[in-house]
């Protein structure tokens, strides 16, 4: 009889020792590719978020020293007032310290703009001058079709308004820009003459501003409420 053996034949369906299958190379590739895709997003969002906040914070700076700018400027406003003050007669001049917010059309959009007179002239390099200045608050577009606001401040005697390349910039991006006027009794007005009878030569008590600024991450809104110090009560 012939002898007989323990050992078992290897067959082709067992694993080599030391060696790894097709199938578990390819899940181990697939894993792998999930884990850097996960990285790579984490990233990527990390980044993004990083860009974000650095706008947003340079947005935020600039806005609020934009608004301090102008509350420092209304809360030091100079009002002629009576007697020596009176209202303009038909064909005489508007009085030199005149307060007048309005709308213009910059490059097919409505913008606020505002003049008035106030103590807070900032002086330049080599000017020793000082005094009540004329300050005007207008937005202008750049070349790159953005909006600028702009400051414009002069000593007396007063020139006609026009727009200056010159002007201190005290804001970019701006997208809208909007005051409300308040009288004594505390009614809102989008615009303000202090020589017309229709706001009877009074200028406002309280002065409201919204400002809007657009940046990659969208629109953001800053407002602030001025209160006067002093202002022209009503003639009538």
């Amino acid at each position: 009889m012939p002898a007989t053996s323990n050992q078992q034949p290897v067959t082709s369906s067992q694993r080599p020792v030391g060696g790894f299958t097709l199938l578990e190379l390819m899940l181990a590739i697939l894993i792998l590719g999930l884990v850097v895709t996960t990285i790579l997003v984490s990233f990527n969002t990390v980044f993004s978020t990083t860009e974000a906040l650095e706008s947003s914070s340079t947005i935020y700076g600039m806005a609020k020293n934009c608004l301090k700018r102008m509350t420092v400027d209304l809360e030091s406003i100079y009002v002629a007032q009576p007697p020596i003050y009176k209202p303009p007669e038909f064909d005489e001049t508007p009085n030199d310290f005149r307060f007048m917010g309005l709308s213009e059309d910059v490059s097919g959009t409505d913008f606020a703009q505002l003049r008035f007179t106030s103590r807070a002239h900032v002086r330049f390099e080599n000017s020793y001058r000082s005094g009540i200045a004329e300050i005007v608050y207008y937005v202008q577009t750049k070349e790159d079709g953005t909006h600028v606001l702009k400051r414009a401040d002069n000593l007396y005697p007063y020139p006609d308004f026009e727009e200056n390349g010159a002007d201190p910039t005290l804001c970019e991006h701006v997208k809208s820009l909007e005051f409300k006027y308040y009288d004594a009794e505390g009614s809102d007005n989008d615009a303000w003459d202090s020589e017309s009878d229709e706001f009877n030569y009074a200028t406002p008590s309280a002065v409201a501003i919204k400002l809007e600024i657009e940046d990659k991450t969208g629109a953001h809104i800053f407002e602030t409420q001025v209160k006067l110090p002093m202002y022209r009560e009503s003639i009538k």
